[in-house]
């Protein structure tokens, strides 16, 4: 089990693919495509979203804790990998690991919202972008899948999950405490062996890295 906090200013914009670089002004470099995407803006009030614009190699949400507001989870829990249309995927030893976009695949304006597409009235979800929003409901799957795809939050801890369920708990651990949140009850923090032992690995890395 390994995890990453990271702190940033007030205001900060970035995103992160499942490939765990995170991408913002102050860190150059990117997820090499196909990639599922976790996307920021932090400011007085928090804009976040799981795009699969660039493809989709692994489920990905994101789940708000403690925040004030809206603080929806957003993202993919379904593999889309299942389902992915043959001439998007991307197959190793037989096995399809991951799906192109269709503007990856094609390079066209249409697939890839530019030139005459490149505004919300004419740039409209094709046959490959609804077989995306299909499987992931609340994720990006073309540029201008604005209305069901990003969200709201303020003052809120982000917790990114990938390969999980939306029914199944997830953790920051924050202010020395740990927090856990799921879809049955609620934010409760959890207690029981594992997490006494996950606590207690938590203290032990904090003690020894402050020596």
């Amino acid at each position: 089990m390994g995890s990453n906090r990271l702190q940033v200013r007030q205001q900060w914009k970035g995103s992160m693919p499942d490939r765990g670089l995170w991408r913002n002004p102050q860190v150059r470099g990117a997820g090499k495509t196909p990639a599922s995407l976790a996307e920021y803006t932090l400011a007085a009030v928090d804009f976040y979203d799981v795009s699969l614009v660039d493809g989709f190699n692994v489920p990905m949400s994101v789940t708000p804790l403690k925040g004030k507001g809206n603080c929806s989870t957003a993202g993919c829990n379904s593999d889309l990998r299942r389902n992915c249309p043959s001439e998007l995927a991307v197959k190793a030893n037989g096995k399809v690991i991951a799906c192109r976009s269709a503007c990856d695949v094609f390079n066209t304006d249409e697939y890839c919202c530019r030139g005459t597409y490149g505004n919300p009235s004419t740039c409209q979800p094709t046959y490959y972008s609804k077989t995306f929003k299909s499987a992931c409901p609340t994720s990006y799957s073309y540029a201008y899948d604005d209305p069901t795809s990003i969200f709201t939050c303020s003052e809120a801890d982000y917790v990114i999950t990938f390969c999980s369920t939306r029914n199944q708990p997830v953790c920051s651990y924050h202010d020395h405490k740990l927090v856990c949140k799921n879809k049955a009850s609620g934010l409760n923090p959890l207690v029981g062996r594992w997490w006494a032992a996950l606590l207690l690995l938590l203290f032990i890395t904090n003690l020894w890295s402050s020596l």
